[in-house]
Protein backbone atom coordinates (compact mmCIF):
# COMPACT_ATOMS: atom_id res chain seq x y z
CA UNK A 1 0.00 0.00 0.00
CA UNK A 2 1.26 3.47 -0.86
CA UNK A 3 0.14 6.94 0.17
CA UNK A 4 -0.84 9.39 -2.59
CA UNK A 5 -0.86 13.17 -2.68
CA UNK A 6 -4.12 13.29 -0.74
CA UNK A 7 -2.80 11.23 2.13
CA UNK A 8 -5.23 8.48 1.13
CA UNK A 9 -4.13 4.86 0.94
CA UNK A 10 -3.96 3.36 -2.51
CA UNK A 11 -4.84 -0.31 -2.87
CA UNK A 12 -5.54 -2.63 -5.77
CA UNK A 13 -9.27 -1.85 -5.46
CA UNK A 14 -11.52 0.15 -7.78
CA UNK A 15 -10.65 3.62 -8.99
CA UNK A 16 -12.35 6.43 -7.05
CA UNK A 17 -15.54 7.85 -8.53
CA UNK A 18 -14.68 11.22 -7.00
CA UNK A 19 -11.32 12.64 -5.98
CA UNK A 20 -11.00 16.05 -4.34
CA UNK A 21 -7.55 17.65 -4.20
CA UNK A 22 -6.65 20.74 -2.20
CA UNK A 23 -10.14 22.23 -2.41
CA UNK A 24 -10.45 25.78 -1.09
CA UNK A 25 -13.20 28.36 -0.85
CA UNK A 26 -12.16 31.84 0.31
CA UNK A 27 -14.48 34.82 0.60
CA UNK A 28 -12.77 38.23 0.43
CA UNK A 29 -13.25 40.37 3.51
CA UNK A 30 -13.30 44.16 3.09
CA UNK A 31 -12.36 46.79 5.64
CA UNK A 32 -15.32 48.98 4.71
CA UNK A 33 -17.58 50.07 1.86
CA UNK A 34 -14.82 51.99 0.09
CA UNK A 35 -11.77 50.29 1.57
CA UNK A 36 -9.56 47.58 0.17
CA UNK A 37 -9.39 43.90 1.00
CA UNK A 38 -8.74 43.10 4.65
CA UNK A 39 -8.19 39.37 4.22
CA UNK A 40 -10.06 36.19 3.44
CA UNK A 41 -12.73 34.18 5.22
CA UNK A 42 -11.44 30.63 4.74
CA UNK A 43 -14.66 28.61 4.56
CA UNK A 44 -12.83 25.58 3.13
CA UNK A 45 -9.06 25.48 3.37
CA UNK A 46 -7.34 22.68 1.47
CA UNK A 47 -9.66 19.66 1.67
CA UNK A 48 -8.65 16.38 -0.03
CA UNK A 49 -10.40 13.01 -0.09
CA UNK A 50 -11.61 10.21 -2.34
CA UNK A 51 -15.00 8.51 -2.70
CA UNK A 52 -15.20 4.99 -4.14
CA UNK A 53 -18.12 3.79 -6.29
CA UNK A 54 -21.03 2.56 -4.19
CA UNK A 55 -19.78 3.83 -0.84
CA UNK A 56 -21.06 6.52 1.48
CA UNK A 57 -18.59 9.06 2.79
CA UNK A 58 -19.92 10.92 5.80
CA UNK A 59 -18.69 14.46 6.50
CA UNK A 60 -19.36 15.65 10.03
CA UNK A 61 -18.55 18.74 12.05
CA UNK A 62 -20.01 21.72 13.87
CA UNK A 63 -21.88 24.48 12.06
CA UNK A 64 -19.49 26.69 10.09
CA UNK A 65 -16.81 24.02 9.61
CA UNK A 66 -17.17 24.13 5.80
CA UNK A 67 -18.86 20.78 5.18
CA UNK A 68 -21.87 22.18 3.28
CA UNK A 69 -19.63 24.51 1.26
CA UNK A 70 -17.55 21.48 0.28
CA UNK A 71 -20.64 19.66 -0.95
CA UNK A 72 -21.83 22.65 -2.93
CA UNK A 73 -18.46 22.99 -4.66
CA UNK A 74 -18.43 19.31 -5.61
CA UNK A 75 -21.80 19.68 -7.35
CA UNK A 76 -20.69 23.03 -8.82
CA UNK A 77 -23.32 25.03 -6.99
CA UNK A 78 -20.35 27.08 -5.78
CA UNK A 79 -17.16 27.90 -7.66
CA UNK A 80 -14.02 26.86 -5.75
CA UNK A 81 -11.24 29.35 -5.14
CA UNK A 82 -8.61 26.69 -5.70
CA UNK A 83 -8.26 22.93 -6.07
CA UNK A 84 -9.35 20.06 -8.28
CA UNK A 85 -12.59 18.04 -8.33
CA UNK A 86 -12.00 14.88 -10.34
CA UNK A 87 -15.19 13.01 -11.24
CA UNK A 88 -14.49 9.80 -13.15
CA UNK A 89 -11.06 11.23 -13.88
CA UNK A 90 -12.31 14.56 -15.31
CA UNK A 91 -11.57 17.80 -13.51
CA UNK A 92 -14.94 19.49 -13.07
CA UNK A 93 -13.32 22.87 -12.47
CA UNK A 94 -11.85 22.82 -16.01
CA UNK A 95 -15.06 21.98 -17.89
CA UNK A 96 -16.93 24.37 -20.13
CA UNK A 97 -20.47 25.47 -19.27
CA UNK A 98 -21.99 22.95 -21.69
CA UNK A 99 -19.78 20.12 -20.41
CA UNK A 100 -20.68 21.01 -16.83
CA UNK A 101 -24.38 20.91 -17.70
CA UNK A 102 -24.01 17.35 -18.99
CA UNK A 103 -22.00 16.18 -15.97
CA UNK A 104 -24.65 17.57 -13.63
CA UNK A 105 -26.88 14.67 -14.63
CA UNK A 106 -24.51 12.38 -12.72
CA UNK A 107 -24.14 14.76 -9.73
CA UNK A 108 -27.25 15.56 -7.73
CA UNK A 109 -27.95 17.35 -4.46
CA UNK A 110 -30.48 16.74 -1.68
CA UNK A 111 -30.93 19.91 0.35
CA UNK A 112 -31.18 20.30 4.10
CA UNK A 113 -34.48 22.13 4.33
CA UNK A 114 -37.38 20.29 2.65
CA UNK A 115 -39.54 23.40 3.10
CA UNK A 116 -37.43 25.95 1.22
CA UNK A 117 -35.88 23.60 -1.38
CA UNK A 118 -39.22 23.03 -3.17
CA UNK A 119 -40.99 25.74 -5.15
CA UNK A 120 -44.29 26.32 -3.27
CA UNK A 121 -46.05 27.39 -6.48
CA UNK A 122 -45.28 24.18 -8.37
CA UNK A 123 -47.14 20.92 -8.12
CA UNK A 124 -45.19 17.83 -7.13
CA UNK A 125 -45.49 16.43 -10.66
CA UNK A 126 -43.82 19.53 -12.12
CA UNK A 127 -41.10 19.57 -9.44
CA UNK A 128 -40.03 16.00 -10.21
CA UNK A 129 -40.55 16.38 -13.97
CA UNK A 130 -38.56 19.61 -14.32
CA UNK A 131 -35.04 18.09 -14.53
CA UNK A 132 -36.26 15.54 -17.08
CA UNK A 133 -37.73 18.32 -19.20
CA UNK A 134 -34.73 20.62 -18.89
CA UNK A 135 -32.39 17.89 -20.14
CA UNK A 136 -34.86 16.68 -22.77
CA UNK A 137 -34.98 13.13 -21.39
CA UNK A 138 -38.75 12.55 -21.44
CA UNK A 139 -42.01 14.11 -22.52
CA UNK A 140 -45.70 13.32 -22.88
CA UNK A 141 -46.86 9.94 -21.61
CA UNK A 142 -43.29 8.78 -21.06
CA UNK A 143 -42.72 11.75 -18.74
CA UNK A 144 -45.91 11.04 -16.79
CA UNK A 145 -44.99 7.39 -16.26
CA UNK A 146 -41.44 8.27 -15.17
CA UNK A 147 -42.64 10.83 -12.61
CA UNK A 148 -45.14 8.35 -11.18
CA UNK A 149 -42.42 5.69 -11.01
CA UNK A 150 -40.09 8.04 -9.15
CA UNK A 151 -42.77 8.96 -6.63
CA UNK A 152 -43.51 5.30 -5.97
CA UNK A 153 -39.79 4.61 -5.59
CA UNK A 154 -39.55 7.05 -2.66
CA UNK A 155 -42.74 5.83 -1.04
CA UNK A 156 -45.27 8.35 -2.39
CA UNK A 157 -48.32 7.39 -4.43
CA UNK A 158 -48.92 8.82 -7.92
CA UNK A 159 -52.23 10.25 -6.65
CA UNK A 160 -50.17 12.85 -4.75
CA UNK A 161 -48.61 14.30 -7.92
CA UNK A 162 -51.19 17.08 -8.28
CA UNK A 163 -50.65 18.49 -4.80
CA UNK A 164 -48.45 21.43 -3.76
CA UNK A 165 -45.54 21.14 -1.28
CA UNK A 166 -47.44 22.86 1.57
CA UNK A 167 -49.85 19.90 1.63
CA UNK A 168 -47.10 17.50 2.75
CA UNK A 169 -45.23 16.80 5.98
CA UNK A 170 -41.51 17.48 6.31
CA UNK A 171 -40.61 13.85 5.72
CA UNK A 172 -42.82 13.66 2.64
CA UNK A 173 -41.27 16.84 1.24
CA UNK A 174 -37.81 15.36 1.68
CA UNK A 175 -38.98 12.28 -0.23
CA UNK A 176 -40.05 14.61 -3.05
CA UNK A 177 -36.58 16.18 -3.03
CA UNK A 178 -35.00 12.72 -3.22
CA UNK A 179 -37.29 11.78 -6.13
CA UNK A 180 -36.19 14.92 -7.95
CA UNK A 181 -32.53 14.00 -7.38
CA UNK A 182 -33.12 10.46 -8.68
CA UNK A 183 -34.76 11.70 -11.90
CA UNK A 184 -31.40 12.09 -13.65
CA UNK A 185 -30.25 8.57 -12.68
CA UNK A 186 -27.18 10.07 -10.97
CA UNK A 187 -24.02 8.26 -9.93
CA UNK A 188 -23.27 10.53 -6.95
CA UNK A 189 -25.70 12.31 -4.64
CA UNK A 190 -24.57 14.88 -2.08
CA UNK A 191 -26.98 14.80 0.87
CA UNK A 192 -26.57 18.03 2.82
CA UNK A 193 -27.98 17.36 6.30
CA UNK A 194 -31.12 15.82 4.76
CA UNK A 195 -32.63 14.73 8.10
CA UNK A 196 -31.62 17.55 10.46
CA UNK A 197 -34.94 19.40 10.02
CA UNK A 198 -37.04 16.28 10.64
CA UNK A 199 -38.42 14.53 13.73
CA UNK A 200 -36.29 11.68 15.06
CA UNK A 201 -38.73 8.96 13.97
CA UNK A 202 -38.91 10.44 10.46
CA UNK A 203 -35.11 10.74 10.33
CA UNK A 204 -34.79 6.96 10.62
CA UNK A 205 -37.28 6.45 7.78
CA UNK A 206 -35.38 8.79 5.44
CA UNK A 207 -32.01 7.22 6.32
CA UNK A 208 -33.38 3.74 5.64
CA UNK A 209 -34.86 4.98 2.36
CA UNK A 210 -31.48 6.35 1.28
CA UNK A 211 -29.80 3.04 2.12
CA UNK A 212 -32.41 1.08 0.18
CA UNK A 213 -32.07 3.38 -2.83
CA UNK A 214 -28.30 3.03 -2.72
CA UNK A 215 -28.56 -0.74 -3.04
CA UNK A 216 -31.29 -0.57 -5.67
CA UNK A 217 -29.56 1.94 -7.97
CA UNK A 218 -25.86 1.43 -7.03
CA UNK A 219 -25.62 5.01 -5.81
CA UNK A 220 -22.65 6.74 -4.21
CA UNK A 221 -23.31 9.24 -1.42
CA UNK A 222 -21.58 12.09 0.32
CA UNK A 223 -23.63 12.43 3.49
CA UNK A 224 -23.15 15.71 5.36
CA UNK A 225 -24.32 16.10 8.96
CA UNK A 226 -23.45 17.89 12.20
CA UNK A 227 -24.49 14.93 14.36
CA UNK A 228 -22.67 11.62 14.60
CA UNK A 229 -25.66 9.24 15.09
CA UNK A 230 -27.07 9.71 11.57
CA UNK A 231 -23.59 9.57 10.04
CA UNK A 232 -22.88 6.32 11.89
CA UNK A 233 -26.10 4.79 10.59
CA UNK A 234 -25.41 5.35 6.89
CA UNK A 235 -21.67 5.92 6.28
CA UNK A 236 -18.88 3.53 5.29
CA UNK A 237 -16.13 6.07 6.02
CA UNK A 238 -16.29 9.34 7.92
CA UNK A 239 -14.37 12.61 7.51
CA UNK A 240 -14.37 14.98 10.49
CA UNK A 241 -14.03 18.68 9.62
CA UNK A 242 -13.00 21.57 11.83
CA UNK A 243 -12.63 25.18 10.70
CA UNK A 244 -12.39 24.40 6.98
CA UNK A 245 -10.08 21.39 7.22
CA UNK A 246 -10.42 17.62 7.55
CA UNK A 247 -8.86 16.62 10.87
CA UNK A 248 -9.66 12.89 10.76
CA UNK A 249 -10.71 10.39 8.10
CA UNK A 250 -11.24 6.66 8.55
CA UNK A 251 -13.81 3.89 8.48
CA UNK A 252 -16.98 4.20 10.56
CA UNK A 253 -15.98 1.30 12.79
CA UNK A 254 -12.49 2.66 13.42
CA UNK A 255 -13.68 6.19 14.12
CA UNK A 256 -16.15 5.15 16.80
CA UNK A 257 -13.86 2.53 18.34
CA UNK A 258 -10.56 4.42 18.25
CA UNK A 259 -10.72 8.16 17.47
CA UNK A 260 -7.27 9.71 17.06
CA UNK A 261 -8.08 13.43 17.05
CA UNK A 262 -9.14 15.21 20.28
CA UNK A 263 -11.94 17.00 18.43
CA UNK A 264 -13.41 13.70 17.25
CA UNK A 265 -13.16 12.37 20.79
CA UNK A 266 -15.07 15.40 22.06
CA UNK A 267 -17.79 14.91 19.41
CA UNK A 268 -18.19 11.28 20.43
CA UNK A 269 -18.37 12.17 24.12
CA UNK A 270 -21.12 14.71 23.35
CA UNK A 271 -23.44 12.04 21.89
CA UNK A 272 -26.24 11.45 24.45
CA UNK A 273 -26.23 8.03 26.15
CA UNK A 274 -29.66 6.84 27.34
CA UNK A 275 -28.28 4.68 30.18
CA UNK A 276 -26.94 6.88 33.05
CA UNK A 277 -24.62 4.04 34.17
CA UNK A 278 -22.82 4.13 30.83
CA UNK A 279 -22.30 7.88 30.71
CA UNK A 280 -18.73 9.11 30.76
CA UNK A 281 -17.27 12.36 31.92
CA UNK A 282 -17.12 14.71 28.95
CA UNK A 283 -13.86 16.15 27.73
CA UNK A 284 -13.86 19.88 28.51
CA UNK A 285 -13.73 22.12 25.44
CA UNK A 286 -12.85 25.61 26.56
CA UNK A 287 -13.41 28.72 24.48
CA UNK A 288 -15.43 29.40 21.35
CA UNK A 289 -14.94 28.17 17.80
CA UNK A 290 -12.38 30.50 16.17
CA UNK A 291 -13.47 32.69 13.28
CA UNK A 292 -12.54 31.48 9.77
CA UNK A 293 -11.68 35.11 9.05
CA UNK A 294 -8.93 34.98 11.67
CA UNK A 295 -7.94 31.36 12.34
CA UNK A 296 -5.39 30.68 15.07
CA UNK A 297 -1.80 29.83 14.23
CA UNK A 298 -0.65 26.23 14.28
CA UNK A 299 -3.39 23.68 14.86
CA UNK A 300 -6.76 25.42 14.57
CA UNK A 301 -8.12 23.28 17.41
CA UNK A 302 -5.40 24.14 19.94
CA UNK A 303 -7.46 26.97 21.47
CA UNK A 304 -10.01 24.40 22.72
CA UNK A 305 -7.91 21.25 23.01
CA UNK A 306 -7.22 19.89 26.52
CA UNK A 307 -4.03 18.20 25.26
CA UNK A 308 -2.46 21.16 23.42
CA UNK A 309 1.28 21.77 23.76
CA UNK A 310 3.62 24.46 22.46
CA UNK A 311 4.14 22.84 19.05
CA UNK A 312 0.36 22.80 18.54
CA UNK A 313 0.32 26.60 18.74
CA UNK A 314 3.23 26.99 16.34
CA UNK A 315 3.00 24.32 13.63
CA UNK A 316 -0.01 23.20 11.59
CA UNK A 317 -0.28 19.38 11.61
CA UNK A 318 -0.71 17.63 8.28
CA UNK A 319 -3.46 15.10 7.64
CA UNK A 320 -1.32 11.97 7.68
CA UNK A 321 -1.61 8.21 8.05
CA UNK A 322 -1.45 7.41 11.78
CA UNK A 323 -2.68 3.80 11.56
CA UNK A 324 -3.74 1.49 8.69
CA UNK A 325 -6.53 3.30 6.83
CA UNK A 326 -6.72 5.97 9.53
CA UNK A 327 -5.75 9.60 8.80
CA UNK A 328 -5.52 12.31 11.44
CA UNK A 329 -4.13 15.84 11.59
CA UNK A 330 -2.69 15.93 15.10
CA UNK A 331 0.81 16.26 16.60
CA UNK A 332 -0.19 13.96 19.45
CA UNK A 333 -2.83 11.54 18.12
CA UNK A 334 -4.76 9.64 20.77
CA UNK A 335 -4.04 5.93 21.34
CA UNK A 336 -0.98 6.06 19.08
Amino acid sequence: MNGDLNGEVKTAGPEPLLEVRGLKKYYPQKKGWFSGKAGDIKAVDGVSFQVLPGETLGIVGESGCGKSTTGQMITRLLEPTEGEILFEGRDLTALSEEETRKVRRDLQFVFQDPYSSLNPRMKVFDIVAEPLQVHGLAKGEELRKEVFRLLETVGLGPHLADRHPHEFSGGQRQRIGIARALAMKPKLIVCDEPVSALDVSIQAQILNLLKDLQQQFQLTYIFIAHGLPSVKHISDRIAVMYLGKIVELTSREELFARPLHPYTEALLEAVPVPDPKLRKERIPLSGEIPSPANPPSGCAFHTRCPYAQDICRQKTPELALQAPGHLAACHFPLFS
